[in-house]
Formats: C-alpha cells, sequence, structure tokens
C-alpha cells in the first residue's frame, strides 16, 4: 500500500502485478511442499485397506443376505436345506477375507 501511495496511480498495475507474482510464487512454494509429503500419505492409506464403515457394511449385507437364503431354502424345503452349508461357509470365507486385508501391510 505504501509503494502505491510513493509511487503514484500510474504504478498501480504495476504494483498489484508484483503483489499476485509473490502470492503466487508462495502459493506454488507451499502446493510443492505439500505434494512432496503426498506421496508417503498416499502410500499409507493405500496400504491400510477398508475402512471400518466398509466391514460394517459387508458384514451387514452378507449376514442379511445369509438370512433371506437360509429363510428360502427352509420355507421350501425339498432337501434344499443342504445348500446352507456352502452358502455360509462363503460368506464366512469372503468376510475373513475382506476383514484379514486389514492385517496385511
Amino acid at each position: 500500500m505504501s509503494a502505491r501511495r510513493d509511487l503514484g496511480p500510474d504504478f498501480e498495475d504495476a504494483v498489484v502485478d508484483s503483489f499476485l507474482d509473490k502470492m503466487g510464487q508462495e502459493i506454488d512454494r507451499r502446493v510443492d511442499e505439500r505434494l512432496a509429503a503426498a506421496p508417503e500419505a498416499g502410500k499409507a492409506r493405500a496400504s491400510s485397506g477398508p475402512s471400518q464403515g466398509q466391514r460394517l457394511a459387508l458384514a451387514i449385507v452378507s449376514v442379511s443376505l445369509g438370512t433371506v437364503a437360509t429363510m428360502v431354502l427352509t420355507i421350501l424345503g425339498d432337501g434344499r436345506a443342504y445348500a446352507l452349508v456352502p452358502i455360509w461357509i462363503g460368506i464366512l470365507v469372503i468376510n475373513g477375507i475382506f476383514n484379514g486385508s486389514k492385517s496385511r501391510g
């Protein structure tokens, strides 16, 4: 502001351009610092596996579908109950694999 008063209105554009150039350089420097640190943070997030919300959603959906399958096969009868064993084993395996990825890394 003092430079603008000292130089007068004729140099107002030059003062503003100089200020914006300095601000742009400072912003670029800060962005470069953050980008340099970002790959490390991105790797940590990528290796952490599924979030707690995803784990909960899979558990709720798989148990719900397993329960519906159990009810349908029980109601239908006709010796179809043998299909329940592979259904529930499949649910256990899928949930185990999905939740087991939490310990990897």
